[in-house]
């Protein structure tokens, strides 16, 4: 079949039952010349209609096409709602092994979304009207033949580095203006590095629809505007976002949150609205937060501006740390959860399409206890505290929320696959602590977790409705984590909340620059605080593990997870791990990992310890006695 066959042939139907839906995508497998799913997979296994699967939701459902490793395909009637097929589809790609291409169509319109891990998501639309254009049958050859052809050119890592490369004109220019001024009439670096992250989030807020489309962007294309208006119209914007209420005849939801105080815009000119109308052109939804925190944190410190864009600590690198101290245990607890609903609550399976379903208990006596099992297990997962004592941007925090997202959405998946009673998610940020002494990373952390948060529900199709939409983040704390100076005259030991999990990345400073580097006035306050318990010659890291030590000795956090550099393995340094063997044990070690510190690729030590309760040892990613 040739294009215009098919716009004649579907341009006049006014079919909107299944049948129609099968047909115009066989019809679709004709026009670019692919065999039809019954002849090229007999099977069905990795290229049918209707393919059976669990959904994100846990009920039994169909991806109404599917090519393994290509995409999944949701049809609606003409007219149908596509943002709400597309919702489908996110909560179906998991049960699909993730394919690179989400479509939706509705006989009228096809939009194909890529959907390749690590890479932003990008939007192609066709529709009759345009369809037998050169490049829509190219776009349409690509999704059955090549999907990599559509892979967007640019990863999130480097669509991020060009957004904070732009920011940091903004904060370049800002500097030269207070430069110009007397010290009484500067701005506290403080408030400015407050003030952009807003920019940064109002500019997130719009492209993952939490705002009105483009209200912000609205606010800069103007030209030849007087700067005090514009001035004006963004605090106008952020008194709307921090209270909800009207903007330019737009509904404005209420966000608040600390991000959206009562601390004003502060004025901007010329060269910052074209920055800023330049930046609102990246698609800022598609940020990635464990990077973004990094690269942002750099635009905002003078001493990190050479660095920018040298390299990234990534989602995957923290994993690595993540993984094994704080999911392993939480996996473990969760498989035998899954184990006791498997003896009450059997499976079948459905020999039509292969789909696992429950059977349907009659003993209400198990279903009980299924149901007591699960819920039990879901109040200790949103229980769960952790605390980064050396946070700086955030990227640590918002990986541990990401994946402890993800096992509470595996928990309904499961649950509801069951029949079990329905819930909604709760995990999220109010269970995660920090600890910054920078103020500039202290206010970044904040908003890290936050749009990681709300990347997460965009991302897996659970659209976040509440009001406020953010909420003051007071588990995050501005101070020093190992020297209290309240009291000046007599500094002491800080107090750290009492979490269940402490991990992070605390500064790397060797012993004999310490003097240098932090001042003597402070180093022998250090000294006489700490001075019993970590030796003067030890890295500045040490300190964290030592606090971090104590508190499992005090049975105020469960297991730990730190970075250290290589130093620690030898000299005053080591006598910390051998003080955390003393009163309890180190379960999980790489003795030689690359990571980035400070914008440079550097070779660190990555340790898990805890109270001695954990019987499984692994060190540099092998199983040790």
């Amino acid at each position: 079949m040739d294009a215009a066959a098919f716009v004649g042939k579907w341009r006049k139907s006014t079919r909107s039952e299944r049948s129609a839906a099968q047909e115009f995508f066989l019809d679709l497998c004709r026009v670019v010349e692919h065999p039809s799913p019954g002849e090229f997979d007999p099977s069905g296994h990795d290229f049918t209609l209707e393919m059976g699967l669990t959904k994100a939701d846990g009920r039994k459902g169909f991806a109404d096409a599917f090519k393994r490793g290509f995409f999944a395909w949701e049809a609606k009637k003409p007219g149908g709602n596509l943002d709400e097929a597309y919702n489908q589809l996110l909560q179906y790609s998991g049960a699909l092994g993730n394919p690179p291409l989400l479509i939706v169509s509705d006989m009228d319109r096809i939009l194909v979304r890529t959907h390749f891990n690590g890479y932003p998501s990008v939007l192609h639309e066709l529709s009759l009207n345009n369809f037998d254009t050169a490049k829509n049958q190219r776009l349409l050859k690509s999704v059955f033949f090549d999907p990599e052809a559509l892979k967007p050119a640019e990863t999130r890592r480097q669509i991020t580095d060009k957004a904070a490369k732009r920011f940091s004109e903004i904060a370049d220019s800002f500097r030269r203006r207070q430069e110009l001024l007397p010290p009484e009439k500067q701005t506290d670096a403080t408030k400015f590095a407050h003030f952009l992250d807003r920019l940064v989030f109002c500019m997130f807020a719009e492209d993952a629809d939490l705002l009105p489309a483009n209200l912000f962007t609205r606010i800069f294309e103007k030209v030849n505007r007087d700067p005090r208006k514009i001035t004006a119209d963004v605090a106008e914007l952020f008194i709307a976002m921090a209270h909800g209420g009207s903007f330019w005849g737009e509904d404005v939801r209420r966000f608040n949150g600390s991000l959206f105080d009562d601390s004003p815009a502060l004025e901007l000119d010329a060269i910052d609205f074209s920055t800023i109308k330049e930046a609102c052109a990246f698609d800022w939804s598609q940020m990635d937060p464990s990077i973004f925190g990094t690269l942002f944190e750099r635009v905002m410190d003078p001493d990190q501006r050479s660095r920018l864009g040298a390299h990234y600590t990534g989602y995957d690198d923290i994993s690595t740390l993540i993984e094994p101290v704080v999911m392993t245990p939480l996996r473990r607890d969760w498989a035998v959860v899954k184990d006791r609903l498997a003896s009450l609550l059997p499976d079948r399976v459905d020999t039509t399409d292969g789909v696992t379903l429950f059977a349907g208990s009659t003993d209400a006596k198990n279903h009980a206890e299924a149901q007591a099992v699960v819920d039990a297990f879901l109040a200790r997962l949103r229980a769960v505290r952790v605390l980064d004592p050396a946070c700086g941007s955030g990227n640590f925090l918002y990986v541990t929320l990401h994946k402890l997202k993800d096992l509470e959405k595996e928990v309904l998946i499961e649950s509801r696959r069951l029949n079990l009673a329905d819930f909604a998610l709760q995990v999220g940020p109010h269970q995660l602590h920090g600890i910054e002494k920078n103020p500039y990373a202290f206010d970044l952390a904040q908003m890290t977790v936050w749009i990681g948060h709300l990347q997460w529900h965009r991302d897996n199709g659970f659209p976040l409705d509440r009001d406020p939409v953010l909420q003051p983040l007071d588990t995050i704390q501005n101070m020093d984590a190992i020297l209290d100076e309240t009291d000046p005259k007599n500094p002491a030991e800080p107090k750290w909340p009492e979490v269940d999990f402490i991990v992070g990345n605390p500064p790397f400073l060797g012993g004999k620059k310490l003097r240098r580097e932090l001042k003597d006035d402070y180093v022998d306050r250090l000294f006489a605080v700490w001075g019993s318990r970590v030796r003067a010659e030890a890295d500045l890291c040490c300190y964290w593990f030592e606090k971090a030590r104590r508190q499992v000795e005090l049975r105020k956090c469960r297991r730990v997870g730190l970075l250290a550099t290589q130093s620690i393995r030898g000299g005053a340094s080591r006598d910390t791990l051998k003080r955390i063997k003393e009163t309890g044990d180190i379960f999980f070690a790489m003795s030689d990992c690359e990571w980035t510190i400070d914008g440079a690729n550097v070779h660190v030590s990555l340790i898990g310890f805890d109270n001695g309760t954990e019987t499984d040892k692994v060190l540099d990613s092998r199983p040790v006695a």
